[in-house]
């Protein structure tokens, strides 16, 4: 295995190869190769990119076919095929029957540029710069997105004052704590110090913040916060959407609907780059041009995209992931949780995490080295990095889930020992 390359030219920002330094070359399902021919199970999946499997075969196929055609790869936001079939198939495919009424904006193909869009147009609607985020949240690195992130190590590397945010204690962190009667008395307190905020943005589930489902409840109690005083409500579905949490939209447990939804990660597909943001009609003031991006246009993620739609409806994906996700809770429960009454599980769908805080925060990390040593790939999160996270593409067949379950299990036997 011959990492000199890496280790001489890039720069030592790189962060996943050091938990896994191995070099890759092959992946399927929910299956990565590496080039010494070693296979590992994928409970990592790409941060959410690759719900829908490695080179998942339908998916790779549409996108053979464009390219054998001369199809055109870059348009930036001219109009063109597979940007109006991606369109189409998502408004009357995804959006419409679940009884939501978006328009669509494509920015520049990451996360983080869609969460610096939303907060632009919410800031444009309303006239007002202040944004409410919650502690415990990751909504991307660039200044904007990077600003809502609560996490201090990801802002220490700003270099700059992170400003016009204010960040609201998540429902779990006090026992006690009304957030809702929290927030509304620092917008109407006038020595509170905090100005009236233009959107309440939040993850349903905090994912990089230590795998936090927010309660049915309290999702509904934000939306009618944000409705009584006219803030709008902006959930980021980048990593927790497409399915992973059991439904398309990660908020339609709660039967709420945001005025902005912002998605990427696998809105592409399997990989692909792309981002973008569901808006309410009325909230698309911007002029044109005014947020812009050479890479809007990716045709290739247009035509990936449209197929992941097709390939998940038919496949019956949420269905197939709130399954799956009752074999991972009953395992880990059973075999994991039961060793210690100090560690805690959550999670839904196809996201968990194992809390290993009240214990020791650096039991995630010698589990995730173990776990690698036995051929399973996994990360892990919170503060501290006190959570093993378990994140399998949604496509893993049963045997293989038991299999890296399994490994889980007796590394963390192993670790406890």
């Amino acid at each position: 295995m011959n990492t000199n390359a890496f280790e001489t030219y890039e720069s030592v920002v790189r962060s996943y190869c050091r938990h896994f330094p191995k070099v890759f070359t092959e992946a399927t399902g929910a299956v990565i190769k590496d080039e010494d021919g070693q296979e590992y199970i994928d409970f990592f999946c790409g941060a959410g990119a690759v719900n829908y499997g490695h080179n998942n075969p339908y998916i790779k196929q549409k996108l053979v076919e464009y390219l054998s055609t001369d199809g055109i790869i870059h348009a930036l936001d001219m109009y063109t095929v597979p940007k109006r079939e991606f369109i189409e198939t998502l408004e009357e495919k995804i959006i419409k029957p679940r009884g939501l009424d978006y328009k669509i904006q494509f920015c520049g193909p990451t996360g983080t540029n869609a969460v610096e869009a939303a907060i632009k147009l919410a800031r444009k609607n309303t006239g007002r710069s202040n944004i409410f985020a919650f502690m415990g949240c990751f909504h991307g690195m660039t200044l904007g997105a990077l600003s809502l992130t609560s996490e201090m190590y990801a802002r220490n590397g700003a270099g700059a004052s992170l400003n016009d945010v204010t960040h609201i204690p998540a429902p779990y962190m006090f026992e006690g704590l009304d957030v809702i009667e929290y927030m509304q008395t620092l917008i109407d307190d006038d020595h509170s110090a905090v100005s009236k905020p233009a959107a309440v943005i939040m993850e349903t589930l905090q994912a990089e913040g230590g795998i936090r489902p927010f309660t049915d409840e309290f999702l509904r109690d934000v939306r009618e916060f944000c409705d009584r005083n006219g803030i709008l409500m902006i959930v980021d579905d980048i990593q927790v959407g497409c399915c992973r949490c059991g439904t398309f939209f990660s908020f339609e447990r709660a039967g709420i609907k945001p005025d902005m939804v912002v998605m990427s990660k696998s809105i592409g597909g399997m990989g692909m780059p792309l981002a973008i943001v569901l808006l309410k009609e009325e909230l698309d003031k911007w002029k044109p041009g005014e947020h812009n991006g050479t890479f809007r246009g990716n045709q290739l993620s247009f035509i990936a995209g449209k197929a992941s739609f097709e390939w998940l409806l038919k496949n019956d994906v949420e269905a197939e992931t709130r399954r799956k996700g009752e074999i991972v809770r009953e395992f880990l429960t059973k075999e994991v949780i039961s060793l210690d009454s100090r560690l805690e599980l959550r999670g839904m769908g196809l996201i968990w995490g194992i809390d290993f805080g009240k214990i020791n925060p650096e039991l995630s990390e010698q589990i995730i080295e173990k776990c690698f040593e036995q051929n399973l790939i996994c990360e892990c999160a919170g503060r501290n990095g006190a959570v093993l996270k378990i994140m399998p593409p949604l496509v893993i067949d049963d045997e293989l889930l038991m299999k890296g379950l399994e490994i889980i299990a007796a590394a963390t036997k192993e670790a406890l020992a």
